[in-house]
This record gives C-alpha cells, sequence and structure tokens, in this order.
C-alpha cells in the first residue's frame, strides 16, 4: 500500500535565520545545533527498539536549497514504499 507513514523533516527559511533559532531555543526549548537544526527522536510503534529521526531547521532567507521551488518552506515525508508511491 502506497502511504506516508511520518515526517522525516521541516525546513524553513527565515530573514534573520539566527534571532529566529533564539526565539524558538528561548520559547520553545529547541536548541537548533548552529545551523543543522534539531533531530526529534521517536521510536517506531510496531518496532520500539527502532530509533527515528524528524529533522527541523531553519535555513537562511537567500538560501538556494529548496530550488528549483519558490517556497518559503519544505516538509520531507517518510513513506513506506518510496518507489511505489512515485510509480505513474
Amino acid at each position: 500500500m502506497k502511504r506516508v507513514t511520518g515526517i522525516g523533516g521541516i525546513f524553513f527559511k527565515g530573514q534573520d535565520a539566527e534571532s529566529l533559532r533564539a526565539w524558538y531555543r528561548e520559547h520553545l526549548g529547541i536548541e537548533a545545533d548552529g545551523s543543522s537544526g534539531f533531530t526529534f527522536e521517536w521510536r517506531e510503534a510496531e518496532r520500539p527498539e527502532e530509533i527515528g529521526q524528524t529533522v527541523w531547521s531553519i535555513f537562511a532567507g537567500h538560501t538556494k536549497y529548496f530550488e528549483p521551488s519558490s517556497a518559503p518552506f519544505m516538509i520531507n515525508y517518510r513513506v513506506a514504499d518510496l518507489a511505489a508511491l512515485v510509480e505513474p
């Protein structure tokens, strides 16, 4: 079955990325590791011995990392079977 199983990463642009990281640190306790963001760890419900990760990261507003998209954010989804999901 083709399906999304979770979120692998949340990435967004900030005009003043450092100040925005400071706000998240102060108000939400999310401590970014420099410009690489923060990694939330969690366990698979069916396989609790398996640790998964979701990355959260703020990029500089002028980054080219999201290209060719012009969107100010990017969400990476985890999927059960990527080949089946993208198959026409």
